[in-house]
């Protein structure tokens, strides 16, 4: 693909302030908290969860149950205008709450159809609805926004890859782990809180948008895009995901697609979209990425247990920034996105990633390792059924390969698998390191324990989330063995422990 010039409209609003701010001020006045409501002693939901590596992503005082995005995105202006609908349980008697907003404009919020006062404050879209809301009551919250979402460009956390929102050719490329999500819409931008996502795109005609879940209808006709003069042929994609995610995994794809639906050999449904542009080097991607798909979606569904999900499949897009290729994958739920066409390993590892991120997703981001080891571990297996090295040989080849102490700018021994701090919490030592530490564990405690401890992981914490202790335990429990000190040496030691015999 060509490199995309991005097309500058000269009246447009900065990012990230709210609009109108006339309107804006005299609402302030107007919802002004009544006495009742102090008196009740309603007060603020937190800025954010307490995350240790993201301070201010996610909010407290309330539980996300179900955004519902309604958006317009126009490629050649870059231009994403929407309405978002959040609802909500209240976990607190709450005066204000936040949503995490990273650019984008703000014209108007409402709580349950009343008009909201709201301010911006770096990433965060303060809300103050007119009346306080209870404990324990479910609340709807609508903000109308619009802007261009900016791409994540030089984080040290992804090595500087650009992420989140990405911009292509022919419309967009989405991939938010781990911060993302609140580039493009508002949302409570944490894994802790899970919902299920409804989805309703327009885009301009002979686009099509796929995303997470299961397609829910489609139409065609003329629709206002707020940079054009006049309404212009258009559809509009409605998907929906109805088991709950985290919002990093939430995607939209918007784009050219040849896509083809069917079912794996183990009946779970496949929807597989391959960009045609992949298709001149590689004819046959689209056969290539839903078999695949299907065979990795069967393996780890008698390995791990039954798939959690409506659809599984596949969005390979021929993803650039600035002309350069991405140079990554992403376990977005039911289908996992890719920016070109990638090795059968790499598939089978993000669909790992369905059963350790998806279904069951780390409460904490230092628990980052019970997704990456998993699927590492996963992607070894699979390279062992295929005819590879055994998952034995893979983890002692790189226990050998890794010299101590760490050589200078190349960490790894020296990074915690169970706490790797923020910048380095996609390290090597998460990822290979942490398969080391599984199949070591596996040896340890035997093939049949270690395989129950991993499907009665996921099947008690499918849907939600988990901490690095609560797997130790579980280990713990199933093995009937003391595990202390193994944990100690493979997930929380900073230095390269003693290969195990075997």
């Amino acid at each position: 693909m060509a490199q995309r010039h991005p097309r500058l409209h000269p009246f447009r609003a900065t990012p990230g302030r709210t609009l109108p701010i006339a309107v804006a001020a005299l609402c302030v006045v107007a919802l002004a908290p009544s006495a009742s409501a102090a008196q009740h002693r309603y007060t603020p939901g937190a800025e954010g969860v307490g995350d240790a590596y993201f301070p201010l992503e996610g909010n407290g005082g309330y539980d996300a149950q179900n955004y519902s995005l309604d958006l317009t995105y126009d490629p050649d202006y870059d231009q994403l205008d929407g309405v978002v609908t959040m609802t909500a349980r209240a976990t607190q008697d709450l005066s204000s709450f936040d949503l995490d907003l990273s650019g984008m404009d703000v014209q108007r919020v409402k709580v349950d159809r009343h008009k909201a006062d709201f301010k911006r404050r770096g990433q965060e879209l303060v809300i103050t609805p007119r009346k306080g809301l209870r404990k324990g009551r479910t609340f709807t919250t609508v903000i109308t926004y619009g802007g261009v979402p900016q791409t994540i460009v030089g984080s040290p956390i992804v090595f500087g890859s650009p992420y989140g929102f990405l911009h292509t050719p022919d419309g967009a490329f989405v991939g938010d782990e781990p911060n993302g999500a609140s580039t493009w819409f508002p949302v409570n931008d944490h894994p802790s809180d899970k919902a299920t996502y409804d989805f309703e795109v327009t885009v301009p005609k002979g686009l099509t948008v796929v995303a997470n879940g299961l397609p829910d209808g489609q139409q065609s006709g003329n629709a206002a895009f707020s940079r054009r003069s006049a309404a212009t042929a258009a559809s509009t994609y409605k998907w929906r995901e109805r088991y709950p995610m985290a919002s990093y995994l939430a995607t939209i794809d918007i784009g050219k697609w040849d896509v083809k639906q069917g079912e794996s050999p183990g009946g779970v449904g496949n929807y597989t979209a391959v960009d045609p542009v992949l298709l001149q080097n590689q004819p046959d991607a689209v056969n290539f990425f839903f078999d695949t798909t299907s065979e990795a979606t069967d393996l780890w569904s008698s390995l791990f247990g039954k798939y959690a999900f409506e659809t599984t499949g596949a969005i390979a897009d021929d993803a650039r920034y600035n002309g350069d290729p991405l140079g990554f994958s992403l376990e977005t739920q039911s289908k996992p996105v890719y920016s070109a066409v990638r090795s059968t390993s790499t598939i089978a590892h993000e669909l790992a990633h369905q059963w350790f991120g998806d279904a069951v997703s780390p409460e904490r981001w230092k628990d980052v390792w019970l997704n990456e080891s998993f699927a590492t571990f996963a992607e070894w297996y699979w390279g062992e059924k295929h005819g590879g090295a055994t998952v034995h040989d893979r983890a002692r080849t790189t226990y050998n390969s890794r010299p101590f102490p760490d050589p200078a700018g190349r960490p790894f021994w020296s990074v915690v698998t169970a706490d790797p701090q923020r910048d380095t919490m996609f390290n090597q030592r998460v990822y290979s390191g942490g398969g080391m530490a599984l199949e070591f564990l596996r040896e340890k405690i035997g093939d049949d324990k270690f395989f129950t401890v991993l499907r009665t992981w996921y099947a008690q914490h499918k849907y939600g989330n988990g901490t690095t202790e609560q797997f130790t335990a579980l280990a713990q429990k199933v093995s009937g063995q003391d595990l202390t000190q193994f944990f100690k040496d493979w997930l929380y030691s900073p230095i390269k422990p003693d290969l195990p015999q075997g």
